[in-house]
C-alpha cells in the first residue's frame, strides 16, 4: 500500500500548453536589451563543458540568474524538478564543441566585411570584344526603334554606325587570333538592318548593294530569301521584268515545306503581271493559289483578271469561289453571354473586344468589301443587262455564308439605276424593302426620301424620312433628311432639333453640323451658327464651303477667311467677287479691282462684276475700257433674255450685232438662230395671208350665187347681203388685230427695246451659298451651298 498512489491528486500533463509566454516571442528580440548586448559583445559567452556532473550543476546554477537571459529557460535546465527532454534539432549559432573564449556570433559579424569582388580586367582582348559586340547590338536595337517611331534618317545613321562598329569588331578578332570565332549572326543582322534602312529611306541602289552582299555570302543560311526584298525594290522602281526574275529565283530557293511563304511570293508575281498587263500569266498564278490555299485577296484579283479579258463564265466561277473562301473565324454567337454561368460571362466580356476579336471583325469587313465590289463590277458584264447580273449575284450570295449582303446588293442595284438616270426603276427597287427587316428598311427609306427630295416632292420625302426613322431612330441620315424636309417648310426650330438628334447619334456627322449652322443662321442666332462652322472647320480643314460660311465675322476677319478659300479654290469667281466687295467696302479700290478682275476672267458673265468694273474705269477716266465692260453687260443681259424668249427676233438681232462688234465666235451661232426664227415668222405670216385670201374668195363666190336667185326673195337677199357685209367688216378688223399680235408659237415682243431692264441680276446668286442638300434646292440663295445630304444617303 505504500507504493500505491492515487491518481485523483495527479496533475494534468497538458495543462498550460496553450499559455502564452512572452519569453519565447522572437519578434521582440530587437527590443531585448540583454539579447542585443550579448550579440554585440562576449557577454553571453558559454563556459567550457566539463565531464564532471557536479560542475555541470554548478554551471547551470550559475547561469540561471544571468541578467542577459531575461528569464529564458536554458537548454537542458531543470525546471520544477523535471528534466527537459533532449531534442535532435540544434539551435542556430550553437555547436556541441565550444571552446573557452568563443563568442555568440550567429550572423558571423566578428569576421568582418566580405572581401571585395575581383575587378574585371577590361584590357584583355576577350573583354574588349564582348564590349564591342554589346555596342553593336545596342545600335541595331536603337536603329529599329527609331524606324518604328518614323525617324527614318536617325535609323539609317544608327545602322551605319553599327556597320562601322561591326567591321572594327571583325578586325579586332583577326588581330587577336580569333578569326575563326567571328559572330556570323551579328554580321547578318547588321547587313540586313542597314539594307532595310536604305530601302526605307528610298535609297534603292544602296539597299540593293547591301542585299547583294548577303545573298553572295554562302556562309549565311537562308540568304536566298533576301531576293524577295530585292524584287520588292524593283517593283517600287517599276522594273517589273527584273522583279519577276528575282521573285522566281527566291521561289526556287525556298523549299516546299515553307508553303505559306511560297504562296505569298506567287501572289506577288501575279500582282506584278497585272501591272504589266499580262493577265493570262497573272491568272495562272492566282488560279494555282486558289487551288492550293484560297484567300479573299487572291480570289478578288482573279475576278479582276477575268473581267479584264472579258470571260463571263470564268467570272461567275471565280465569284462562286470567292464567296466560298473560309475565313477561319469563330461565330459571333460565342461572344453572347449566357445567364447561368457567371465565370463564363466574365471570360466572354474580357475577350469580346480584345485584339483577336477585332482582327476577326476587320477580316470579315474586308471580305464583305471585296465581295460587294466584285459583284458591282461583274454584274453588268456577266449577263445581257446589269439587272439580270445583279439578280444572279444576289442568288449566289443568298446561298453562301454572306446572306446579309444580299440586301446590300439590292440597294446597290437601285443606286446603279440612279447612275443611269432611271429614277423610276430605282424607286421601284427601293420600295421592295419596305417589308424587310429594320436595318435594310431604314437604308432603303432613307434613299427614297433623298430621291423624292431631289424631285422636289417634299411630301413623299417627308413620308419616307418618317419611315426610315421609325425603322431605325439612330440613323443619322434619316434624321438629316427629316430635318431638310422641315427646313424647306421654314420650320427652322424643328429642323434644328432633328439636326441635333443626328449629332447625338453620330457626333462625326458633318452634314448635320453644317445644316445646323445654316439653320441657326436663318434664326439669326449668329453666335451659335459661327460656333457650328468653327467646329466643322476643325474637322474639315480644307472645305471651301465651310470657310465661306465663316464670313459672319468682322470684315477684316472675313477677308482672312476668304483668302483661305482662295488658297483652296483659286479659280472660284464668286469667292473672288466677294473678296473684291469686302475690299471695296473697306475703301481699298486697288485690291477690290484686282479681285473683281480675276473673277471676271474666270466667269465673264456676272453682271454685278461687269458693272463694277465698268464704273471703276469711268471713275478712273478710262472710258474706252469701260465701254468693253458695258458691252459685255449688255451681251449677258440679252443672253439671259434669249434664254427666256428663244424666238424673240429683236433680241437675236442685238446679240448678233454685239458679238460681231466684240469679235466673239458666238456670232455664227446667233446668226443661224436668227435666220431660223425669221423664216418661221415668214411662214406664219404666209399662212395667215393665205387664210385671209381663201376667206375673201369664198365670200365673193357666195355673193355671185345670191345674185342669180328668185325676185320674191330679194328683200331677204338684201338683208342677208347686209349681214354678210357687216360680218365681213368685223372679220377684217379682227384679222387686222390678229396680225398685230404674235403667232401661237411666237412670244410676246416689247414694242420698244427701252422697256428691257438693263440691270437684270442673275437669279441664282452666289454659287457657294446654296443648300447643303442632295436636292440642290434653293431655300434662300444667301445662306445655302450646293451639297448632298450625306455620304450614307447613297452608299457606295
Amino acid at each position: 500500500m505504500e507504493n500505491v498512489h492515487l491518481a485523483v491528486e495527479e496533475e494534468d500533463l497538458y495543462s498550460g500548453y496553450n499559455d502564452y509566454n512572452p519569453t519565447f516571442d522572437s519578434e521582440e528580440l530587437e527590443n531585448d536589451v540583454g539579447f542585443q548586448q550579448a550579440v554585440r559583445t562576449s557577454h553571453g559567452r558559454r563556459p567550457p563543458v566539463s565531464p564532471n556532473t557536479h560542475s555541470v550543476c554548478v554551471c547551470v546554477c550559475s547561469r540561471i540568474p544571468m541578467a542577459s537571459s531575461m528569464g529564458r529557460p536554458m537548454t537542458g535546465a531543470v525546471q520544477d524538478g523535471a528534466a527537459r527532454p533532449m531534442t535532435a534539432v540544434r539551435a542556430a549559432g550553437y555547436t556541441s564543441s565550444l571552446t573557452r573564449g568563443s563568442n555568440f556570433d550567429p550572423l558571423g559579424q566578428s569576421k568582418g566585411p566580405a572581401p571585395p569582388l575581383e575587378a574585371k580586367n577590361e584590357d584583355t582582348p576577350e573583354e574588349k570584344i564582348k564590349i564591342l559586340e554589346k555596342k553593336v547590338n545596342d545600335l541595331i536595337e536603337e536603329s529599329c526603334m527609331a524606324q518604328s517611331m518614323g525617324a527614318l534618317q536617325l535609323a539609317l545613321e544608327k545602322a551605319k554606325e553599327a556597320g562601322r562598329k561591326e567591321r572594327a569588331l571583325v578586325r579586332q578578332r583577326e588581330q587577336s587570333g580569333n578569326a575563326d570565332h567571328i559572330n556570323l549572326d551579328l554580321t547578318y543582322s547588321v547587313l540586313l538592318n542597314l539594307a532595310n534602312q536604305y530601302a526605307n529611306n528610298e535609297m534603292y541602289p544602296e539597299a540593293l548593294n547591301s542585299y547583294q552582299v548577303i545573298v553572295k555570302n554562302k556562309m549565311f543560311s537562308n540568304a536566298g530569301r533576301m531576293k524577295v526584298n530585292m524584287a520588292n525594290i524593283y517593283v517600287k522602281q517599276k522594273n517589273y521584268p527584273k522583279a519577276i526574275k528575282f521573285y522566281r529565283m527566291a521561289l526556287d530557293q525556298i523549299s516546299n515545306a515553307h508553303k505559306e511563304m511560297r504562296i505569298k511570293i506567287m501572289q506577288n508575281i501575279g500582282v506584278v503581271f497585272v501591272r504589266m498587263g499580262q493577265y493570262s500569266d497573272a491568272i495562272t498564278s492566282f488560279e494555282h493559289i486558289m487551288s492550293e490555299s484560297p484567300n479573299i485577296k487572291t480570289g478578288f484579283n482573279l475576278i479582276l483578271c477575268y473581267y479584264a479579258i472579258g470571260d463571263r463564265d470564268r467570272m461567275k466561277k471565280a465569284f462562286q469561289k470567292l464567296i466560298s473562301v473560309p475565313l477561319g473565324i469563330d461565330d459571333e454567337d460565342k461572344y453572347i453571354p449566357s445567364n447561368d454561368d457567371t465565370s463564363s460571362n466574365m471570360i466572354i466580356e474580357a475577350i469580346k473586344n480584345d485584339k483577336l476579336h477585332q482582327m476577326e471583325r476587320d477580316l470579315k469587313v474586308l471580305a464583305e468589301k471585296y465581295i460587294m465590289t466584285a459583284a458591282k463590277l461583274i454584274a453588268p458584264a456577266i449577263e445581257n443587262s446589269f439587272a439580270s447580273g445583279f439578280d444572279w449575284c444576289v442568288d449566289m450570295v443568298k446561298s453562301s455564308q454572306y446572306v446579309e449582303l444580299a440586301n446590300d446588293l439590292e440597294i446597290n442595284k437601285a443606286i446603279t439605276y440612279l447612275r443611269q438616270k432611271d429614277f423610276n426603276q430605282a424607286v421601284e427597287t427601293l420600295k421592295t424593302f419596305e417589308k424587310k427587316d429594320s436595318r435594310v428598311k431604314s437604308a432603303a427609306a432613307t434613299n427614297l426620301s433623298f430621291l423624292y427630295f431631289l424631285e422636289k416632292d417634299y411630301d413623299q420625302a417627308d413620308r419616307y424620312a418618317d419611315l426610315a426613322m421609325n425603322a431605325d431612330r439612330y440613323n443619322p441620315a434619316a434624321l438629316i433628311n427629316k430635318g431638310n424636309t422641315v427646313f424647306v417648310k421654314q420650320d427652322y426650330e424643328k429642323a434644328a432639333e432633328f439636326y441635333k438628334e443626328a449629332l447625338r447619334n453620330d457626333s462625326s456627322c458633318t452634314e448635320a453640323l453644317y445644316n445646323l449652322g445654316l439653320t441657326y443662321k436663318k434664326l439669326n442666332r449668329l453666335e451659335e451658327a459661327l460656333d457650328c462652322f468653327l467646329k466643322l472647320h476643325a474637322i474639315l480643314r480644307n472645305s471651301a464651303q465651310v470657310m465661306y460660311q465663316l464670313l459672319l465675322e468682322e470684315p477684316q476677319q472675313a477677308i482672312e477667311w476668304l483668302m483661305q478659300v482662295i488658297s483652296v479654290t483659286p479659280t472660284d469667281p464668286q469667292a473672288l467677287a466677294k473678296l473684291g466687295e469686302l475690299h471695296d467696302g473697306e475703301g481699298d479700290k486697288s485690291q477690290a479691282f484686282q479681285h473683281y478682275y480675276e473673277s471676271f476672267r474666270y466667269f465673264p458673265s456676272n453682271i454685278d462684276v461687269i458693272e463694277w468694273l465698268g464704273a471703276y474705269y469711268i471713275e478712273t477716266q478710262f472710258c474706252e475700257k469701260a465701254i468693253q465692260y458695258f458691252e459685255r453687260k449688255a451681251l449677258e443681259t440679252y443672253k439671259d433674255i434669249h434664254r427666256k424668249f428663244p424666238e424673240n427676233v429683236e433680241c437675236l438681232r442685238f446679240l448678233v450685232r454685239l458679238c460681231t462688234d466684240m469679235g466673239l465666235k458666238e456670232v455664227q451661232e446667233y446668226a443661224t438662230k436668227l435666220k431660223k426664227v425669221e423664216k418661221m415668222k415668214e411662214m406664219r405670216e404666209q399662212r395667215v395671208k393665205s387664210g385671209r385670201e381663201g376667206s375673201a374668195r369664198g365670200r365673193r363666190e357666195g355673193r355671185e350665187g345670191s345674185a342669180g336667185s328668185a325676185g320674191e326673195s330679194a328683200v331677204t337677199i338684201t338683208i342677208q347681203n347686209s349681214g354678210h357685209s357687216s360680218n365681213s367688216t368685223k372679220g377684217e378688223r379682227l384679222s387686222a388685230k390678229m396680225r398685230s399680235l404674235p403667232g401661237s408659237n411666237e412670244p410676246y415682243e416689247a414694242s420698244s427695246p427701252k422697256e428691257i431692264d438693263a440691270s437684270y441680276v442673275d437669279p441664282l446668286g452666289p454659287q457657294m451659298e446654296r443648300p447643303k442638300t442632295g436636292a440642290k434646292k434653293r431655300v434662300e440663295d444667301d445662306d445655302f451651298a450646293d451639297e448632298e445630304l450625306g455620304d450614307d444617303l447613297l452608299p457606295e
